[in-house]
């Protein structure tokens, strides 16, 4: 295919991106923009023709918005988030949509078909300047009129956004759905019920159904913090919260200013000591009268992350505290994941999770069946390397999975929300160490060359979600890394999810497996917080010698030997929910998955859509 069949004509309107997977600024650096990565939003090509009819705009009942912040939720999240989050406070209605027919467009240079602005020139964008993409209606005085003292600041999505859920939405039941694997989708407010039954939603984690909590630690990137109280059921909402998070400076002032109003709220600083890092982890542990439970998930604590997007979570058993007397080594299980989790924690060096550390070690982690992957920022070498990112992972596969005949047929498939810049070829790092480690099969010195699919949402995909191109805030792919590594979208295929009734619900899930050639089973399955950027799962240096990670992230990886099985076998209908017995594991899109058609362009954040209305009626121009 021509580049141009595979991308269509792109427009730059926005800043370079960094190193980062997420597209956040450098944690540890001195740039003047230091709020968190987050998610972006874009358009169709623009070659493609409006559509004949238009897309009727959603009704919407304003749902009441929760306790009042005390801090503007325009500043939570990336470049992208806050786009998003501009557009919806103020979008901008398809049929009034500003013509860029007359912009002079200068053809880029490397033939992608893409054109730039005046304002792109030499990587120079000065969005208020010539050339920069069209301004939106600015708001009527009406609207503003319109806040009173009392009313809670614009929501993330806009005053109007949020749709009401259904009275039975919020009904909270102990999940039946994969009792197994405990691995669970997150409530997705616009499905039918039946693809809700068995998901959860953070009321539901935080209920008394899962024990009697008494305080709680919450590891994420991004927070919202009046929204985040008032998820827990009110019995609970000033017990003792811990916040680890990795805002410097402006974003740390945000952050702390938010919990001012809830004296029950810390909070321990995740160091970031390598530019470009974030502390992307996202887990929550549980402490109860009962036991202890860890949270590991893909959703930050802010409201669009549990609205309608497609996320993921891992829920451990409750685990008991130990007999007093116990040995150091009681309470581990056969995947070490208390030895793990420990090991995580400590490289934070943090004295806020010393007591976090302590409890734990009291605590019997038996019935874990999971294996812990994390990364931490630094530079390994020896031993060390295997401790984190992917080598972290292609040791585990090495380990605890065995070679299967005719592996080489079987395909890698990841799947995740945000892209890093891997360089000029594949071999560069995608395929020179990422794809060794994904295509690991027991201890085989023979590597196979399977095929690698990647899911990531498509133009279509977004303007046709149930968020419309805002939903593109949480996919932030920039055109300043994509015209680096046209390479990457040869290996690109759609979000399709209509087996789990999501296929409009955009995904911030991250997922990486081996499947078989049939797609019915899976050697293995790993959810986490990473996303496909080396600042997420490391890179090597120094000849292969050493591994860089810059960031926090952490995820569990299945492995079939860890069930007593063989084969994950493939649930692919796993809504509604019929029986916790069943031993297929819940793939959270369709399989196979389906190839970019010579139409389909990757999402991508920071240039306009204006040639076709989303399902709000919007489009999307990034200022």
């Amino acid at each position: 295919m021509s580049q141009d069949s595979l991308h269509g004509k792109w427009t730059v309107s926005s800043s370079d991106d960094d190193d980062d997977g997420e597209n956040l600024p450098p944690s540890g650096t001195t740039t003047s923009n230091s709020s968190q990565p987050a998610a972006s939003i874009h358009d169709l090509p623009r070659s493609a023709t409006p559509p004949s009819t238009k897309l009727e705009p959603v009704t919407v009942e304003v749902k009441p918005e929760p306790v009042a912040s005390s801090v503007p939720l325009l500043f939570i999240g990336s470049e992208a988030r806050q786009m998003a989050a501009a557009n919806q406070l103020n979008p901008v209605k398809y049929e009034t949509s500003p013509s860029l027919a007359g912009k002079h467009k200068q053809e880029v240079a490397d033939g992608s078909g893409w054109a730039l602005s005046d304002s792109d020139d030499d990587d120079k964008v000065d969005v208020k300047g010539k050339g920069a993409a069209p301004k939106r209606k600015p708001p009527s005085p009406k609207a503003k009129k319109a806040k009173v003292e009392n009313e809670r600041p614009p929501s993330p999505h806009g005053r109007l956004y949020y749709i009401d859920e259904p009275e039975d939405f919020f009904e909270t039941s102990v999940p039946c759905l994969n009792d197994i694997y405990r691995f669970y989708l997150n409530k997705v407010t616009g499905l039918d019920r039946k693809y809700n039954c068995g998901a959860l939603h953070i009321r539901d984690i935080l209920s008394p159904l899962f024990g009697t909590l008494k305080e709680s630690v919450q590891f994420n990137y991004c927070f919202d913090l009046a929204w985040m109280v008032e998820q827990y059921p009110p019995e609970f909402r000033n017990r003792p919260v811990l916040i680890v998070h990795g805002d410097k400076r402006e974003a740390k002032a945000r952050l702390v200013k938010q919990a001012q109003p809830f004296p029950h709220i810390k909070f321990c600083q995740a160091k970031l000591d390598i530019a470009f890092g974030t502390h992307h982890t996202k887990m929550m542990l549980l402490w109860y009268e009962e036991g202890f439970r860890v949270i590991i998930l893909t959703s930050n604590l802010i409201r669009a992350d549990w609205y309608q997007k497609t996320q993921g979570l891992w829920m451990s058993p409750l685990f008991p505290r130990l007999p007093e007397g116990s040995s150091a080594s009681a309470g581990e299980s056969p995947t070490f994941f208390k030895r793990d989790l420990l090991e995580y924690l400590a490289a934070y060096r943090a004295p806020e999770l010393e007591e976090c550390i302590q409890r734990i070690k009291e605590h019997d982690l038996s019935e874990a069946r999971v294996y812990l992957v994390g990364s931490t920022p630094g530079r390994y070498v020896g031993s060390d390397m295997e401790r984190w990112g992917h080598l972290r992972l292609r040791k585990l596969l090495c380990d605890h999975t065995e070679a299967i005949p005719g592996d080489e047929t079987w395909p890698v498939i990841g799947q995740f929300s945000s892209i890093g810049s891997m360089g000029l070829d594949k071999t560069k790092w995608l395929a020179g160490e990422f794809q060794r480690t994904m295509t690991t099969l027991g201890k085989s010195s023979v590597r196979s060359d399977p095929p690698m699919h990647l899911l990531y949402p498509s133009v279509e995909d977004v303007r046709t979600s149930l968020e419309g191109y805002p939903a593109g805030g949480s996919l932030p792919y920039s055109i300043q890394t994509a015209q680096k590594q046209l390479w990457l979208h040869s290996y690109f295929h759609r979000w399709k999810a209509d087996a789990t009734g999501r296929s409009h619900a955009m995904p911030h899930i991250k997922t990486f497996m081996r499947v078989s050639p049939d797609f019915t089973q899976l050697a293995w399955f790993l959810i986490t917080s990473a996303n496909l950027s080396k600042a997420a799962w490391g890179a090597l240096e120094k000849n292969n010698t050493q591994v860089m990670v810059r960031s926090y992230e952490l995820g569990v990886l299945y492995v079939p030997s860890a069930f007593s099985m063989k084969t994950f076998p493939v649930q692919k209908n796993p809504f509604p929910v019929s029986s916790s017995t069943s031993s297929g594991f819940p793939v959270p899109f369709d399989l196979p998955p389906t190839p970019y058609s010579t139409k389909d362009q990757p999402w991508i954040w920071n240039i306009p859509y204006n040639q076709a209305p989303d399902t709000h009626g919007n489009v999307w121009i990034p200022s």
